[in-house]
């Protein structure tokens, strides 16, 4: 029986996979493959957290084939050689994959189609970044008018999700390398890889009893509360569809039973449409991985402390809140969103460091470090992207921890020198007299850091480096 590659990157999974549909729809037999391309698994920017989960969203997947009389097979090696060889042994008659928008993958997938029969169905995104373009024909570069036009072409009503097939035939005495395995690093205990997890979350948040969307718009920002998904990784591997989350979101709003409610959902959804959108830009614009958008703001005079790195790098900065966010990076390899944004501003206009270095940490120990929403992010608090905030606005860092994390939750978990701080000084704790340290047993500045920058100066020194960045380009 003649056979066609499904070739597996970032869909691993067999629900609502228009690649796997599309393989199965030539009635032919199907072999899953996955290659070990050492170009990404190598890259300076790889984290061994988003590779350790990888690794088991692949196993996991492996299993869900066994269930059905297939398995996967993998292959080492760059895209277009390891392929070759596969179809050369098996005489398979076309690949199909998932599309992919970043500028690597658009990159090997037009070396690939040079080659070999190449079929692109889908995408890791809803739309197609060519598919939502302005009315003259340029692609969006502000958030807000392309969420419009997004939810103006997209209604859930006809939207169909795809069963997991209950068979899948594939060529017996195939050679597969092994699925790589790395040491459990704490963030296996944190997200569980794999399709059935991946759901899991996803009904958990939408589909619950008391669902936590309802609550979103107003917990999401909150640290010290699980307000948020907690799907990010699923969807950065395809382990879930971003359509079907997209449809759970649709639906809550549909049956949200007030105004709260909807709000919550419709909130959610606005967050996936601005995955969608950093992923159009990176399509547009791929030179944003390596420069600002904003072309009066790529010769900022960065201070680039090395020491002051390290110390934001480690979670020493003294204070408490940028401290708890970038601990919890190292040890879970996952951050709450409110707070990356909150050390990306410590980084960038408190310490007046390039906010290329902070994206390239973020890619380096993130779970879900995504290029596009990765880029997306730390453009838009340094001011320097397409869609973003105002360059002169600044977080503080002791008011966002005060508001999003009040009596300290957060930061008791991540930054166990705080625990005896009484709440009053949880997020100043160099206020507190020194004689009450020493009764407590945590001297700032020997037990736990002093600030290694006062705030208020901070902000003026950014604001006249962003202001003589934007006088010289003129």
């Amino acid at each position: 029986m003649s056979s066609v590659i499904w070739w597996v990157r970032r869909d691993l999974r067999l629900t609502d996979n228009p690649a796997l549909q599309a393989a199965l729809a030539s009635k032919q037999a199907v072999i899953p493959a996955f290659t070990l391309d050492h170009k990404l698994i190598e890259s300076p920017n790889a984290s061994e957290v988003r590779l350790g989960f990888l690794w088991g969203g692949l196993k996991q997947l492996d299993q869900d084939l066994g269930a059905r009389g297939s398995r996967l097979i993998i292959r080492r090696g760059l895209p277009d050689q390891a392929l070759k060889e596969l179809m050369a042994e098996t005489g398979a008659q076309k690949i199909f994959a998932e599309a992919d928008f970043s500028p690597y993958a658009r990159q090997r997938d037009e070396q690939v189609s040079r080659q070999l029969p190449l079929d692109l169905v889908g995408g890791c995104s809803i739309s197609h970044p060519e598919a939502i373009r302005k009315p003259d024909g340029q692609p969006y570069v502000v958030y807000s008018p392309y969420m419009r036009a997004w939810k103006a072409i997209h209604k859930p009503e006809g939207w169909q999700v795809y069963p997991a097939p209950t068979k899948i035939l594939t060529p017996e005495n195939l050679y597969s390398e092994p699925i790589p395995s790395t040491p459990t690093l704490g963030i296996n205990s944190f997200f569980e890889p794999g399709e059935a997890a991946a759901r899991e979350r996803l009904a958990a948040f939408t589909g619950s009893s008391e669902p936590v969307i309802y609550r979103y718009a107003e917990d999401r920002n909150r640290m010290d509360l699980e307000g948020t998904a907690l799907i990010s990784p699923y969807l950065r591997f395809g382990m879930l569809s971003a359509k079907e989350a997209a449809l759970a979101a649709f639906q809550a709003q549909a049956s949200a039973p007030g105004e709260e409610e909807r709000k919550g959902s419709e909130t959610w959804l606005n967050e996936l449409i601005w995955r969608e959108f950093y992923i159009s830009i990176l399509y547009h614009f791929p030179e944003v991985l390596k420069q600002s958008f904003r072309p009066e703001l790529r010769h900022i005079p960065w201070r680039n402390d090395p020491e002051e790195y390290q110390s934001w790098c480690q979670g020493l900065t003294g204070y408490p809140i940028v401290d708890a966010a970038m601990r919890q990076l190292k040890g879970t390899g996952w951050m709450h969103n409110r707070a990356r944004m909150i050390v990306a501003s410590f980084l960038v206009k408190d310490l007046l460091i390039d906010w290329r270095w902070g994206e390239r940490w973020f890619m380096q120990h993130l779970v879900d470090g995504d290029p596009a929403a990765n880029n997306g992010g730390w453009q838009w608090t340094a001011g320097t992207g397409t869609d973003a905030a105002p360059y002169f606005r600044v977080f503080n860092p002791i008011l966002q921890s005060a508001k999003f994390d009040p009596q300290g939750k957060y930061i008791h978990q991540w930054v166990p020198e705080m625990e005896p701080i009484p709440s009053k000084y949880i997020h100043t704790p160099w206020e507190l007299p020194l004689d009450e340290q020493k009764k407590l047993g945590c001297i700032i500045g020997k037990d736990y850091p002093a600030p290694i920058v006062e705030h208020s100066f901070a902000r003026q020194r950014t604001l006249e480096a962003y202001k003589s960045a934007k006088k010289s380009e003129h």
